[in-house]
């Protein structure tokens, strides 16, 4: 027979039969906050830079003539090296970022948001991303300014001369999507999100840091780079999910891609 309420709070009352203790849980999931995710954030950083120069560094070693500044940047800009060490850095980001996760007892796929969303959101992606790309390819050629930068069409050319255009695409539309949202969208800007920071602070914060990573672009295309960085930290937040910033990501470098190939044919 089931005891009443009013038997059980008399119960409650008899020293012989306390009421039962619930036990606060333990190891309750969390994030780092501002100051843990920015210095895990550095070490992540370190291992992508480390990750890459790896590469950079066997080139240099198997290099025929003296190692000097010279080689450096001739080895460094080939697209064949630049691929392997985008390539590269992959591995090396999900790495760091696993030993920094591990510290809030949250699942690894669960606090960098890796989950997929809506279809309305990838739409709205796509459209969003576009406005931006052809809006500011609009302003290139307002100013009389390349529409593509520089250096992806020379890193491009070298690609072609060394018969690895297809792993360029692998690491350009793949590779770097992959590392560099783990790192911006996912991890820093969970830990951001949760702090005095909240979700704009978050975005911004996040979207510079991004941003940083771009040292071959100059400051237009920085611009262009923020603008993007905002407009995927905006999805992030609304969508929960870290893949539909990956996918936009790839789908932006393939344009990209796309869009100096065809340069680079129209001006050979």
């Amino acid at each position: 027979m089931t005891d009443t309420p009013e038997a059980a709070a008399a119960d409650s009352l008899d020293p012989a039969n306390p009421p039962e203790q619930i036990a606060p849980a333990k190891h309750q999931p969390r994030t780092l906050g501002f100051w843990w995710t920015a210095l895990w954030g550095f070490v992540i950083f370190i291992a992508l830079f480390a990750g890459q120069a790896a590469v950079v560094g066997y080139f240099l070693l198997v290099h025929d003539g003296p190692v000097d500044a010279s080689a450096l940047v001739h080895i460094a800009s080939r697209g064949l090296t630049l691929s392997l060490s985008v390539i590269m850095g992959v591995p090396a980001v999900l790495l760091a970022v696993y030993f920094a996760v591990r510290h809030t007892r949250t699942p690894f796929a669960e606090y960098l948001g890796l989950r997929w969303t809506s279809w309305k959101y990838p739409a709205i992606g796509i459209v969003g991303m576009i406005a931006i790309v052809m809006g500011w390819d609009l302003m290139s050629r307002a100013t009389g300014r390349e529409v593509s930068p520089g250096f992806m069409m020379d890193v491009l050319k070298t690609a072609q001369g060394d018969g690895t255009v297809w792993l360029l695409v692998i690491a350009f539309c793949v590779a770097a999507p992959l590392s560099e949202e783990l790192f911006a969208r996912g991890f820093l800007y969970r830990g951001w999100s949760d702090s005095f920071l909240r979700v704009p602070g978050a975005i911004i914060l996040s979207s510079l840091v991004w941003t940083a990573l771009h040292l071959q672009y100059d400051w237009y295309f920085f611009l262009e780079v923020f603008c993007l960085g905002l407009w995927f930290g905006y999805l992030r937040s609304v969508s929960h999910s870290t893949w539909l910033t990956i996918v936009l990501h790839g789908l932006n470098n393939l344009a990209a891609t796309v869009q100096t190939m065809w340069l680079a044919s129209g001006h050979s």
